[in-house]
């Protein structure tokens, strides 16, 4: 009896175990924390699709701590980027709000056109600046994932104090260490 008793709360707890297991299965970043002022290599992880459904597009909405973005292609998918005109300081120069001198700021990385299988997961690329004058403690960068059928927006952002872990849809998140 109290064998069977074990079994039975050994199953029950493999069943919540996996029940929970999508809840968890959110897009992510390989870095878990970057410097201030570095650049940095940007590996967006997807683990699946839309409820069971293949993902057809990822677009990133990057967060004015991250500059001079530059978006890795990937065969088989078409890239889009949209920018937006830097502003001037004065001097002549187009000078964006971390110092950089570009003409351009990117505001949006979009992959699109691919077919991602809801039972395989692949990395979606981009290299960026981090602002060497960063006053938060982490980067919350938006993410919407559209599928063959329904669409995941991954784009909330726990309030102060609070955790990735206390929303339904976390926006992926990198802690920011101090700069060297």
């Amino acid at each position: 009896m109290k064998m069977l008793n074990y079994g039975l709360r050994a199953a029950l707890a493999l069943i919540a175990f996996t029940i929970s297991l999508p809840a968890h299965a959110h897009i992510t970043f390989d870095n878990k924390e970057v410097k201030a002022g570095s650049t940095v290599e940007f590996v967006l992880r997807v683990p699946h699709g839309c409820a069971g459904s293949p993902t057809t597009a990822v677009r990133i909405a990057l967060p004015e701590e991250l500059t001079e973005a530059k978006p890795q292609p990937k065969p088989g998918w078409a890239l889009d980027v949209t920018r937006i005109e830097a502003q001037g300081d004065g001097s002549g120069e187009n000078v964006h709000a971390h110092g950089g001198h570009d003409d351009v700021i990117i505001k949006e990385i979009a992959w699109s056109g691919g077919k991602l299988d809801d039972a395989h997961y692949d990395e979606f690329v981009f290299r960026a600046k981090v602002a060497e004058d960063i006053a938060v403690a982490a980067i919350f960068v938006p993410i919407v994932q559209e599928c063959e059928t329904g669409v995941e927006r991954w784009i909330e952002i726990p309030p102060a104090g609070g955790s990735s872990d206390d929303v339904k849809f976390p926006a992926p998140s990198i802690r920011i260490l101090p700069g060297s």
